[in-house]
């Protein structure tokens, strides 16, 4: 949550779930529309981002927990990170190499 008025909106909505005034379902639909967008990777990005930690390939593929050709082939445009790898990129990217430790 980016913008202080959806962090407003969120702990009031959370407020209200705690009073029951909002159901749990509703709750986590909520919670799940408050996430930050997954961005997506460019195989240069991924090569930026890979050499702004200092990692090798290898390395950088044992932290995303993937193969290293699979990081090759990122970094060639050959195939995209999506799903989990996608995220992690993104958590790296805004937190650091370190958060996967």
């Amino acid at each position: 949550m980016t913008s202080r008025l959806l962090k407003t909106l969120h702990e009031t909505a959370e407020d209200f779930a705690a009073t029951g005034l909002i159901d749990a379902q509703t709750m986590r639909e909520f919670d799940a529309a408050c996430l930050p967008p997954v961005k997506n990777y460019t195989a240069r990005d991924i090569k930026r981002l890979r050499l702004r930690y200092q990692a090798s390939q290898a390395v950088f593929a044992t932290y995303l927990n993937t193969s290293l050709s699979t990081v090759q082939k990122w970094e060639r445009g050959d195939k995209h990170p999506n799903g989990p790898s996608l995220k992690l990129l993104n958590l790296v990217d805004s937190k650091g190499l370190e958060v996967l430790v």
